[in-house]
């Protein structure tokens, strides 16, 4: 049968996908406009769980602030390529998910992926049939809602890097200065109170190990070893880190300074800990 442009441009408008994938569709439901919208609909599926294994490094950083300042939400959504981060499709659908996040505070990712959208459908529906449409394996990684009663603010840096703090005390341009320094140095602990002791005892074991080598008396080893445990733990917690835009004062100096505190802090990066597939452009085409 003879399928009509306006055929296939209105599947188009409602599936998103490609012109010869929706004359194919219409041709096999005979031109059965919705019955071609669930073919498509099954097919998209189908496709996007062939790509659910391949890697997503890739994507964006995503935070979403309250109308009223208290809390916050960060997500972490993932793609294949920078390419396709950068596209309105992708960013529409993890702003989307900013939302769900801040406005119904899932408990998981299974949680959220059984949320509505706007479109009616779950996010785990919406998700698949975007990477349907897209090509790319496309997820949610990851999101923390932070709260707090003082006051709250983030930080990004592009897409790649978020951050949101939140203070007791002090004022929204100094969440937002200790938001950029977490952006930028990355600690691994707000304070020495909140430092793994398993991997403190290993760090101080392995520094004492060092200083024994020296051939010095234990009294001085033991000396060595404190001086360098305290430089540890300023370099890996966020009260002892140089500010980074005053390196001359701590940021815990600058907080007491202000007669501030840390409450809760969280810092995104995009694709952190995800091991990627590394490509050889040159082997692949031999």
């Amino acid at each position: 049968m003879t399928i009509s442009a306006s055929q296939v441009k209105t599947l188009r408008e409602r599936t998103g996908a490609g012109m010869m994938e929706c004359k194919k569709a219409l041709v096999e439901t005979g031109g059965d406009m919705d019955a071609a919208v669930e073919l498509m609909r099954k097919s998209g599926l189908a496709k996007a769980d062939k790509k659910a294994g391949r890697v997503a490094a890739e994507g964006a950083i995503v935070i979403r602030h309250a109308d009223d300042g208290s809390s916050a939400a960060l997500v972490e959504a993932n793609c294949e390529t920078d390419f396709v981060a950068g596209g309105d499709d992708f960013r529409n659908f993890a702003e989307e998910i900013a939302g769900l996040v801040l406005g119904q505070r899932p408990e998981g990712l299974d949680a959220l992926m059984a949320l509505k959208m706007r479109n009616g459908e779950t996010v785990d529906a919406t998700r698949r049939a975007l990477v349907a449409k897209i090509g790319e394996n496309i997820n949610v990684r990851r999101f923390q809602v932070i709260s707090g009663n003082g006051p709250l603010s983030s930080y990004l840096h592009g897409a790649r890097i978020g951050v949101v703090v939140a203070l007791e005390g002090g004022s929204a341009e100094l969440a937002r200065d200790v938001a950029m320094h977490v952006a930028a140095s990355n600690p691994s602990y707000l304070d020495e109170a909140s430092v793994d002791q398993a991997e403190l005892a290993k760090e101080r074991e392995i520094l004492l190990s060092r200083a024994r080598d020296t051939g010095k008396s234990e009294e001085i080893v033991a000396k060595m070893v404190e001086g360098q445990v305290r430089k540890y733990l300023a370099e890996i917690t966020l009260v002892g880190q140089p500010f980074v835009k005053d390196p001359d004062i701590s940021v815990g100096k600058l907080l007491k300074k202000e007669g501030a505190r840390v409450t809760a802090y969280s810092r995104f990066e995009v694709g952190e800990g995800i091991e990627k597939k590394q490509e050889n452009f040159a082997d692949e085409v031999m």
